[in-house]
């Protein structure tokens, strides 16, 4: 029995590992795409930034780690224990149940992340870890996982969590993160990848892109959503867009 147990935490810390791995080359990936193009689309934008984004890289990598290890442990436990609510048969529930288990994962996790985003810009925090973050003065396209250690615990648990509470067909769960990547990037890029007619149109006056987001790099005390306007609106901490 002890034998099992071990071999089975084994196989869990071998899971984190790889998870760890997958995350890093991920933002690598994603994160370098996007350089790229700022080189083609917005030549010099990132001149003069080279030790800057090392630093940002350094930092990214290290929050790769913290992200990485309670995915692989969740991965791990739903593949060998049944013990999140992700499902692989679509008709295992109703298929309009898709787009909105979609919408009410990146709401949940809209949600903690305003929360806690401003909690992080209370002094005491800022100071010993969000500052790290804003350190990077423009952001750009490697800024989005560049955290203090102390934020990236309280980004890496919110979707973990939530497989545990809110079913999800494995194919939606990829959809979000792989949302969660982009609009992460590109929200932090320092140019505007969405055409103004949408930035702003009525719906784009309810999300979160460039626009937005570079308002708070600027401000500090507005304009703390991930993806959504909804609680910078209700809450009065939207101050509208940034010219870029």
């Amino acid at each position: 029995m002890q034998g099992l147990a071990s071999t089975g935490w084994q196989a869990a810390a071998w899971s984190a590992g790889a998870m760890t791995l997958i995350v890093a080359l991920r933002y690598l990936l994603t994160s370098g795409a996007f350089a790229w193009a700022t080189r083609i689309v917005r030549p010099g934008l990132y001149q003069g930034l080279e030790r800057q984004i090392r630093q940002e890289i350094g930092w990214s990598l290290a929050s790769a780690a913290i992200y990485g290890i309670p995915a692989g442990v969740v991965a791990w436990g739903w593949q060998q224990l049944g013990w999140t609510q992700i499902y692989t048969d679509f008709v295992a529930y109703p298929l309009w149940y898709l787009p909105l288990s979609v919408l009410l994962y990146l709401f949940a996790h809209d949600t903690w992340f305003y929360w806690t985003h401003r909690w992080m810009h209370r002094p005491w925090l800022f100071r010993r870890a969000h500052a790290v973050h804003h350190a990077s003065r423009p952001p750009t396209a490697w800024t989005a996982m560049s955290f203090h250690p102390w934020e990236a615990v309280t980004g890496a648990l919110v979707i973990p969590a939530l497989v545990f509470l809110i079913p999800i067909h494995a194919a939606m769960l990829g959809l979000v993160l792989a949302t969660m990547t982009l609009m992460g990037i590109t929200n932090h890029m320092g140019w505007e990848l969405f055409p103004a007619r949408l930035v702003h149109s009525r719906l784009g006056g309810w999300l979160i892109t460039a626009s937005h987001h570079q308002r708070h790099h600027e401000n500090y005390q507005c304009n703390y959503g991930l993806y959504f306007r909804v609680w910078d609106r209700l809450c009065g901490t939207d101050r509208g867009l940034s010219s870029l």
